[in-house]
């Protein structure tokens, strides 16, 4: 069997995906709302809240002989998110590699930073897992396509979802065949943002990286200075020239943003129908090829 290719982010990102997805056809879980403690539960995994997690650790996976058993924090008050770290610790469980690498060296407790804040290639591959897990990209895309654009899709399919937003945010970009853009910002800077297939056509884009500032007239930039809003999940909307945002040429657009709650971030989500969606060459079909090729291979 081929191992999980490293020097390629985007295709392993899609593998492991396509991975999350498997298991769920192979346990007969192919719609939105995915149980995961009833998951955990089929593999024997025991699975716990933990009310006193210190801020920054969403979750913990814990290895006792042969035993496996996770921790999720509660210290932010949302049950997406929960189900968000649980998934992600699944995602260590199952994931190739995972288990020797956290455990190495005799250690029996791992803890985890879910919700795509963390840089650690470990953590990301068990997101992306999540992502898989939650969001299976099949009723994922027909629900889509029952929806509107934009941030009302993403409320909506987090709902049906149950799972946090910043992650259904992440997933609707990367299926939605609108322009789109998502950005996670907390204060006058980005945290992190991902953009769909059609979004990446507009020509001369500059992606909006960790630590970069955002626009200083932006709807978002003004949300981020009253923090009591942001806790509220306060929401603004307006027109933006997305060239504020991306640069490159100037193109009008919608820009919508929402407080996080406790979470203390927002959520952008940037909008415009003035593109057209982006052509790919060759290089996409291999990489396409490769996917269909993979055989996923699962811990037992």
């Amino acid at each position: 069997m081929t191992s999980l290719p490293r020097r390629n982010p985007d295709l392993r990102r899609k593998l492991i995906i396509q991975q999350a997805e498997k298991l769920l056809k192979d346990e007969g879980l192919e719609e939105l709302g995915i149980d995961p403690k009833a998951l955990a539960d089929r593999h024997d995994i025991l699975v716990e809240a933990k009310p006193d997690t210190a801020p920054g650790v969403s979750g913990m996976l814990m290895h006792v002989n042969t035993s496996f058993g996770i921790k999720y924090a509660t210290h932010i008050d949302n049950e997406g998110f929960q189900r968000f770290s649980i998934s992600h610790e699944l995602g260590h469980y199952f994931l190739e590699g995972h288990p020797e690498h956290l455990f190495s060296g005799g250690a029996m407790v791992h803890t985890s930073q879910a919700g795509f804040a963390s840089a650690d290639p470990f953590e990301r591959e068990a997101d992306y897992f999540a992502s898989g897990l939650l969001m299976p990209s099949g009723p994922f895309e027909r629900a889509l396509k029952r929806e509107q654009e934009g941030l009302g899709a993403i409320l909506s399919l987090g709902g049906q979802c149950k799972c946090s937003l910043t992650a259904t945010a992440i997933r609707y970009a990367d299926l939605t065949a609108d322009a789109a853009a998502v950005i996670i910002s907390q204060g006058a800077q980005v945290e992190f943002a991902f953009l769909s297939e059609a979004m990446k056509g507009l020509g001369g884009i500059v992606w909006p990286r960790k630590g970069s500032s955002l626009p200083a007239r932006s709807l978002t930039a003004k949300l981020n200075t009253d923090a009591a809003r942001v806790r509220a999940a306060d929401r603004d909307e307006g027109d933006v020239d997305l060239s504020d945002w991306l640069s490159g040429s100037s193109v009008m657009g919608a820009e919508e943003v929402i407080g996080l709650g406790t979470y203390g971030k927002t959520l952008t989500v940037l909008t415009t129908r003035n593109i057209r969606d982006a052509t790919y060459g060759d290089d996409d079909d291999d990489e396409e090829d490769l996917v269909e090729s993979w055989t996923p291979r699962f811990k037992r």
